[in-house]
């Protein structure tokens, strides 16, 4: 036989020809491992000689030829003979299958397996918990089955049988005080070269061992210590053997297939490679958050490199509990474990914070739904275009309202502006307003791309820190909006009421109106407080108003006002950005204009469709049951309204008819006024202006149900995105404020006891807090903040008494 030589350190190890074509690389060990003290030693119970260290490399000298096969050959026909003697000689009748990792040669297993007993002083190695495996001492029996033992950290506790792993031969009475000694040694035998070169050996006869007789193979020994390292090699291993029988703690293994072994070598390469490049990326991501801030990297360097990209994606997706995959979901984990964090999306925010990659109030919603903030180029060239075409195909039948003095009134932050009022009287004493509002359908048309996605939007998304239109930004703020000053296309909506406040006369135009003022709900309320005969008919409108609240009322109408907090931000990716709060009373008389005559125009729009037959989405609330005298103890304002909204009905929609709007107070009610804002708004102005030029309707009543519910959830999502920003804000608001400082709070009701849901009148929302005996609803006291934590939504307040 013709043999192969390898020059390893100061050694040789030679093995067939035959073997090494099929194997790569090529194997190198110590020769210590086969040496001078334990190696090649006179074994008592095997029966022959081993060479000696010298004798070898002395033979390797003279060029003789040696393989280290037949080393191995003669180490297990000698186990084979003893255990031939003892009284267990049972044959495993079945060819061990491949994929336990023996070739199918038709060889049996020698049923090497031997059940061993737990006893009193006993070394073993047991399985503590999933992650855990400790070396400890049997101690005594627990019960039937249990034993008590005192593992390697000088713990005792209980343990099953089936927690035991491995029991080391050869030990008796063994002292737990050194079982990390014993550790210690067997770790110094611990070459992963030797479990390779033993596999290269044992494939070629196909043969399988247990611990001990790999211990006897490669450290010629089967002593403790011996034994344990081989053990150890064998279990922590997952490329050479594998498991091919199990009786207890006791286990044969099998060497694996070449194929196999080289496919598990390149994917522990693999494993191996990611794993240090994980290294890499923790430790960049250690020493970022370490930076101060004006050093960070920017957010876009995260995401030049694939690999990093797909780290920080993951870690991004795991913020905000959005995986879509289970890998994304094991990166993240990883990479928090790494950092020595929890696995918690709180972590994972945190942590992206800490690294400058997300601001450090970011939105995590807007995330987490994933919303379009910004447009594609094409559809802002679109908007452009219909920008510089400014056709319109309504021109000839506009009716010119510019002579009217036209009152915008809004929002101070407003960025759309799409409605204005005009009022006067007329000679027989009536009010005549009107609703002017802004044209967005002559600038659009319905299928268009410029269309299709605002109805994917559905609706404008409203935020202290920004605002995202429904259409372009350009487009909505310059060609749709209503401009002071400018002439501006709108449909004008002219009622003449009643001395009632009941709609006696109304018309819908296409109409050119020149809006005078944009005034703000305060400087609105200023004007109206001055009553100053120049601006009558502002007073005029704000008559108005009050007619139709009090005829509405008449109708059943419930009446809630309340007060609500506006925040703006005015640069909201700064650790510190500025934050200014509004608190609004919609009681005030330029918010219950503005409120009256926007409900006006729905009952005026929804008694047009009605006669003209024109499918619209009609809003309605059945009437609700609710007798206003049964809150009449309550104070006036947000106590009784926050207990009349508690009871109120959902709204419910028709296509095809008005349904009577109870909580309103109305016949029926469509919403005109926000066509640039809502997309619903926006259907039904594409009705009523078809209907004005004598076109076809573009839309069915069936059409419009269909389009409905996909245009309703996108609003509650906007509404719910609103609501949590804001409530956040008014968090991080009220975390800035001195600790000593006084909120006053009105009681709006009681939860349970003396917690008392609490309306905070500064701040303009709601809270709830412990508060003393003898406070009654509608009562006023005092709070302070003990604690408040936007990120984790918590606000504890304290009464101050």
């Amino acid at each position: 036989m013709t043999m192969a030589f390898r020059a390893a350190n100061s050694c040789s190890i030679f093995r067939s020809s035959s073997s090494s074509s099929a194997i790569s690389p090529l194997i190198r060990c110590r020769i210590n491992h086969f040496g001078t003290s334990s190696a090649f030693r006179k074994n008592s119970r095997i029966g022959f000689q081993f060479s000696s260290s010298r004798s070898l490399i002395h033979d390797v000298k003279l060029g003789r030829k040696f393989s280290i096969l037949s080393l191995v050959d003669s180490v297990l026909k000698e186990l084979e003979e003893i255990k031939s003697t003892k009284s267990r000689k049972k044959l495993l009748r079945s060819a061990v299958p491949t994929e336990m990792g023996l070739a199918s040669t038709g060889e049996f297993v020698v049923d090497k397996v031997e059940k061993r007993v737990l006893q009193e002083g006993l070394l073993l190695e047991f399985r503590k918990d999933s992650e855990r495996i400790l070396l400890a001492v049997a101690q005594k029996p627990d019960g039937k089955k249990n034993w008590m033992v005192i593992d390697q950290n000088g713990v005792s506790s209980s343990i099953k049988p089936q927690q035991v792993t491995y029991i080391i031969p050869g030990v008796e009475n063994f002292d737990h005080t050194k079982i990390l000694d014993f550790m210690r040694k067997a770790d110094e035998n611990m070459d992963p070269t030797l479990l390779e070169l033993a596999w290269v050996e044992l494939l070629e006869k196909n043969r399988s061992v247990t611990a001990e007789e790999l211990a006897e193979i490669i450290f010629g020994s089967m002593d403790a210590v011996e034994s344990y390292s081989a053990h150890l090699l064998l279990s922590k291993d997952n490329v050479y053997f594998s498991v091919v029988e199990t009786k207890g703690s006791c286990s044969v293994y099998g060497p694996r297939p070449t194929l196999q072994v080289e496919e598990l070598l390149r994917w522990k390469a693999a494993k191996e490679t990611a794993e240090k490049e994980l290294g890499e990326f923790v430790q960049l991501l250690k020493s970022v958050k370490s930076m101060p801030p004006h050093a960070k990297p920017p957010k876009g360097s995260w995401t030049t490199e694939e690999k990093m990209h797909h780290r920080i994606k993951s870690l991004e997706a795991f913020a905000i509990d959005a995986c879509k995959t289970d890998e994304q979901k094991r990166t993240a984990g990883v990479i928090l474990k790494a950092m020595g964090l929890p696995k918690l999306s709180s972590s994972a925010v945190n942590l992206l914070v800490d690294i400058g990659y997300f601001p450090v109030h970011v939105n995590l919603d807007l995330l987490k739904f994933n919303i379009h903030t910004e447009y594609t180029e094409d559809l802002v060239s679109a908007a452009e275009n219909v920008l510089a075409a400014s056709v319109d195909p309504d021109e000839m039948d506009r009716k010119n309202l510019t002579h009217l003095k036209v009152y915008a009134i809004d929002v101070d932050e407003a960025d759309e502006l799409d409605d204005a009022l005009s009022a006067t009287r007329l000679q027989d004493g009536r009010i005549r307003v009107w609703i002017h509002v802004a044209d967005p359908t002559s600038l659009i048309q319905p299928g268009s791309n410029i269309d299709r996605e605002a109805m994917r939007r559905g609706t404008s998304i409203f935020l202290p820190t920004a605002t995202y239109p429904m259409f372009p930004e350009k487009l909505a703020m310059e060609g749709m909006s209503l401009k002071q000053g400018q002439f501006c296309r709108a449909i004008s909506v002219s009622v003449t009421l009643h001395p009632d406040g009941s709609i006696a006369e109304y018309e819908v135009d296409n109409s050119i109106i020149r809006p005078t003022y944009m005034l703000t709900y305060e400087s609105a309320n200023e004007l109206l407080h001055l009553n100053l005969e120049e601006e009558s008919e502002l007073n005029l409108l704000s008559e108005a108003a009050a007619l139709r609240l009090q005829w509405r009322r008449g109708q059943g109408a419930i009446d809630t006002p309340s007060i609500e907090a506006r925040i703006k931000v005015a640069n909201p990716d700064d650790s510190e950005p500025l934050i200014n709060l509004y608190v609004a009373n919609q009681a005030e008389p330029a918010m219950r204009l503005v409120s009256e005559m926007m409900i006006l125009c729905g009952e005026t729009i929804a008694t047009f469709g009605s006669l003209n037959r024109i499918p619209l989405p009609y809003r309605g609330q059945p009437q609700s049951s609710i007798d206003p005298m049964t809150f009449a103890h309550l104070p006036e304002g947000p106590v009784r309204s926050s207990a009349l909204v508690k009871l109120m009905r959902a709204a419910e929609m028709d296509f095809r008819k008005p349904q009577r709007h109870g909580l309103l107070g109305i016949p029926g009610y469509v919403q005109f006024t926000s066509p640039i804002r809502r997309y619903m708004d926006l259907l039904a102005h594409y009705q009523v202006k078809a209907f004005l030029r004598g076109d076809s309707l573009p839309f069915s009543a069936g059409q419009l149900e269909g389009m409905a519910s996909l245009l309703n959830m996108h609003a509650r999502l906007a509404k719910k995105l609103s609501n949590s920003s804001l409530r956040y804000w008014l968090l991080e608001f009220l975390r800035r404020q001195p600790k000593d400082k006084k909120f006053r709070a009105l009681i709006l009701r009681f939860i349970k006891d003396r917690v008392a849901a609490l309306l905070l009148m500064e701040v303009g929302m709601q809270a709830s807090a412990w508060v003393s005996v003898g406070a009654h609803i509608g009562d006023e006291v005092e709070v302070r903040v003990e604690e408040a934590h936007p990120r984790d939504d918590v606000l504890s307040l304290e009464e101050v008494i």
